[in-house]
């Protein structure tokens, strides 16, 4: 594999700009064949695919797992499954990992099932939660197994979907995936819904030996649109990407004009603008061979807004009728959220048909644009690869300029299952015969290797589990220390530890202890007991009891503040300002602060919390446990936005993206609730999160359409 590599500083653009030399649009003879299958399928009464019928049929007596490309239509099989449910006086819950995911959901069974039936849980939006069916985050389902376990009921639901599920392996949320699964009643039949997963038969083998059931896998692995993988050489020629032919080593090889250019260390590159080619002339060359709408996948967010300036003045596949449609829809999806109204990137949407799409963006304009493409508005998204995970707006095209990723500290290559979920949004289905994939060399493409990625197989899904002081908290509520080791020895962890098969990476990760978990566990205990949350005959003080209901990042150093006595009870702007510092996660510039703009309430505040927090951090950090630095400037960037200072004047302070801000206060506002949570110990402190919470979800971060 690739090694990691970083890249050099970009150096400032010289010579003349970009777009000056135009691409000459060809196409070599082997793809005329390919092309003249562009189209719309014929349109055919709908008949389930083998592989749903089969899931189905299993999900009946048994929990399954199915892992199909995306687009192969995994949802269908919910919704019949759900179906079945309410046919039978029954309730389901189905989990999604992400907010966005969870809305688009809800809408869509809305629409399947009638709003009365429906029901969503995300935090941000609590609604009709008695409904028979109910639709949420999978942090919301495995917090409601927590509170069945601590009540010693039953959770009220005959029927769980968990979508994505290949999320087991996600390093940041995985654990959660896999609490859940360990906690959910065995009389609940499990639907597990996921992009292709390497090792499917490794997770249903540990499924059924914690749950004594049978754990089915259905797998898909053929796409549900065909995807063609093409080449552009930098002079508007596009070849196949592949020759079609098996090396010894059965890898399929490159089309040979395609290996000429790369062995040609002389041969002529794509002129950069800042790392960034002629996308005005590489969209005109995709539209002359019927390839748009297109997603190219960037590697950085600067990229995809830059990639705009690089674009034509107007559209390059547009009739007056569309560009007239494209218009009136925007005009009609930003009056939810007026703030949008007046993007700066708005005059790219109406007039050239093209999109930035990535995380610094707030939702409202991320889902205007993944609106508009899925409505066939746009030409063109130019996107991170987050794109990829779990957003629904697939295209005729995908276009790679970048073999790589950046992982937030690095950049790595991609791995097969990262391919294989940008190259799904390639190919719509019922809309295409056919979806591309289009390589345009450039510094960063490792050509061969992406070739490689084409049929290589799915990555395996390892355990992410970690022991923190919230689990250990909430299993204390409703198991002794010896009943929580068995549900840690249910992990699949140690599944996968104490398991033949391929642990070798898995143990290069975790280490060969399979008693790891436990030890873990105990180190968590300890410190507790020593902080008198947990009483020396292992049950929760009356401390440990609320303090369990903090399910946020650091729930101690948050239940020290109150145990103290160092948290605002009357203010919520204050209160607001001081559980942003909580939710931070990175290094802030507060020294360049203009002393005019700093509130003294605040800042003695948070002086305070700081200094009287200090002696448990360090006790934290010298018993081998993480302590969160806390920042000033994003205490005074919710500060004032909770009271009323206007959006962009934020903006200039924090001097954050959109995105980062919005996602700043909805974490925010999910920190909030649980202090809310505890207002049988904090009345005040709870009322004053509520008001907080009201303060804070507004537009721009809530459009009136969510409210």
């Amino acid at each position: 594999m690739t090694e990691p590599r970083k890249r050099p500083p970009k150096k400032p653009y010289k010579g003349k700009k970009p777009g000056a030399d135009k691409l000459k649009p060809g196409a070599d003879e082997r793809l005329k064949k390919v092309f003249s299958s562009i189209g719309v399928p014929e349109q055919k009464p709908f008949k389930p695919d083998t592989f749903q019928e089969k899931a189905l049929e299993a999900i009946q007596h048994a929990d399954c797992l199915v892992t199909a490309p995306t687009g192969a239509g995994k949802t269908w099989i919910a919704e019949q499954a759900i179906r079945r449910t309410l046919a039978q006086k029954g309730k389901a819950w189905y989990a999604s990992p992400l907010k966005a995911l969870t809305n688009s959901k809800y809408n869509e069974f809305s629409e399947i099932f009638g709003h009365e039936n429906i029901g969503i849980l995300t935090g941000d939006r609590k609604e009709n939660s008695d409904a028979p069916i109910i639709v949420g985050t999978t942090e919301i389902l495995r917090n409601q197994l927590y509170d069945a376990m601590h009540r010693g009921k039953d959770l009220d639901t005959d029927f769980v979907i968990l979508d994505e599920a290949h999320y087991l392996g996600d390093e940041d949320r995985g654990v959660v995936w896999e609490e859940t699964m360990i906690y959910l009643p065995v009389r609940i039949p499990m639907l597990l819904l996921s992009a292709t997963i390497g090792n499917a038969d490794r997770i249903a083998g540990w499924l059924e030996s914690i749950r004594g059931r049978t754990c089915h896998v259905v797998e898909e692995t053929q796409r549900p649109v065909p995807l063609y993988p093409l080449f552009m050489h930098p002079s508007g020629t596009l070849f196949p990407l592949l020759s079609g032919q098996k090396s010894r080593k059965s890898n399929i090889l490159l089309y040979k004009k395609v290996l000429k250019f790369i062995n040609n260390k002389q041969a002529a590159r794509f002129r950069q603008f800042h790392q960034l080619p002629k996308m005005g002339e590489i969209l005109r060359v995709l539209n002359k061979y019927r390839l748009l709408p297109a997603i190219f996948f960037l590697k950085s967010r600067a990229d995809c807004d830059n990639a705009l300036l690089l674009c034509p003045k107007s559209a390059v596949n547009d009739s007056p009728d569309r560009k007239e449609k494209r218009c009136r829809r925007i005009d009609e999806l930003v009056s939810a959220t007026p703030h949008i109204a007046d993007h700066k990137q708005i005059k790219f949407l109406k007039y050239v048909g093209v999109a930035a799409h990535h995380s610094g963006q707030l939702p409202a304009w991320k889902l205007l644009v993944e609106t508009l493409m899925t409505e066939g508005l746009l030409d063109a998204v130019f996107a991170t690869s987050t794109v990829a995970a779990g957003v629904n707006f697939p295209a005729r095209t995908i276009a790679f300029l970048n073999s790589d990723r950046f992982n937030g500290r690095e950049f790595i290559p991609l791995t097969p299952t990262e391919f294989h979920q940008m190259t799904g949004r390639a190919g719509r289905r019922g809309m295409d015969n056919i979806g591309f994939a289009v390589l345009i060399p450039g510094k960063f493409m490792d050509t061969r290797l992406v070739s490689k990625l084409f049929h290589a197989p799915a990555s395996d899904v390892y355990s992410q589990i970690k022991i923190n002081f919230s689990m250990v908290l909430n299993l204390l509520l409703s198991h002794t220390p010896e009943e929580a080791r068995v549900l840690l020895e249910k992990s699949f962890a140690t599944y996968l530890l104490t398991t033949k098969g391929r642990k070798k990476k898995f143990r290069q990760m975790f280490g060969d202890d399979p008693d790891l978990l436990w030890h873990e566990f105990l180190r968590h205990l300890d410190f507790l007991k020593e902080k008198e949350y947990v009483t020396k005959d292992n049950r929760l003080t009356e401390d440990g009891r609320w303090a369990s209901q903090l399910r946020i990042d650091h729930p101690l150093m948050v239940a020290e503040g109150f145990r103290r006595g160092l948290f605002p009870n009357t203010d919520p702007a204050i209160l607001s300002g001081i559980m942003a510092s909580f939710v931070n996660e990175r290094e802030t510039d507060d020294e360049s602060i203009p002393y005019s703009e700093i509130p003294k309430p605040l800042l003695k505040r948070f002086e305070t919390i700081n200094e009287g927090l200090n002696p448990f951090s360090i006790e934290l950090l010298r018993s081998g446990f993480k302590a969160p630095d806390l920042y000033f400037l994003p205490a005074l960037t919710l500060y004032l936005w909770a009271r009323g200072v206007p959006w962009d004047k934020v903006l200039e302070i924090s001097g954050m993206a959109e995105g980062d801000q919005a996602m700043l206060i909805l974490r925010t506002a999910d920190n909030l609730r649980h202090i809310r949570n505890i207002g049988h110990v904090f009345p005040k402190a709870a009322e004053t999160a509520i008001t907080a919470i009201e303060l804070i979800l507004r537009d721009p971060i809530i459009s009136t359409h969510d409210l």
